[in-house]
């Protein structure tokens, strides 16, 4: 079974449930799907998914960091149940180790040198890795590396 109808289904089963933040953080992704498919004519892949998913994950996470500023801890705990949602879709994060390894093996294969070969780098690194690690914790990983 596809991510993509993983979470249809689930949605049916939160509604179901009258599990109200799970049935309205998964049409939220629902509605970006169908916003990629529609403009972009094309069905999404389960990788345009996981990146769907790490870029929402991305905004919850910021939305819960103005909240807590702001001294809003309803709205804080609202954030951290749909980040844990989204979490559960994607793929086990990789720890520092593991991504230290990878980041040199692309670092490598393209015979980065210097922080002037950072783009090259950054590209391999994103496509070797995927949704496994945000591109915060890549950009940190090749900059210690290269410098």
């Amino acid at each position: 079974m596809s991510l993509n109808q993983q979470i249809k289904s689930d949605i049916k089963d939160a509604m179901r449930a009258k599990d109200t933040v799970k049935r309205d953080t998964l049409r939220n992704i629902q509605a970006a799907v169908k916003q990629i498919e529609v403009d972009e004519r094309r069905d999404v892949t389960d990788s345009d998914l996981e990146n769907i998913m790490m870029k929402y994950l991305k905004q919850r996470e910021d939305a819960k960091t103005q909240f807590a500023d702001a001294g809003r801890e309803d709205l804080v705990e609202k954030e951290n149940a749909e980040i844990a949602i989204v979490k559960a879709y994607l793929p086990e994060p990789m720890d520092d180790i593991e991504l230290e390894s990878v980041v040199k093996e692309v670092i490598a294969s393209v015979n980065a040198e210097s922080m002037k070969d950072m783009g090259k780098v950054m590209g391999g690194a994103k496509t070797a890795i995927g949704s496994r690690a945000d591109g915060g914790r890549i950009n940190q990983m090749v900059k210690k590396l290269l410098s």
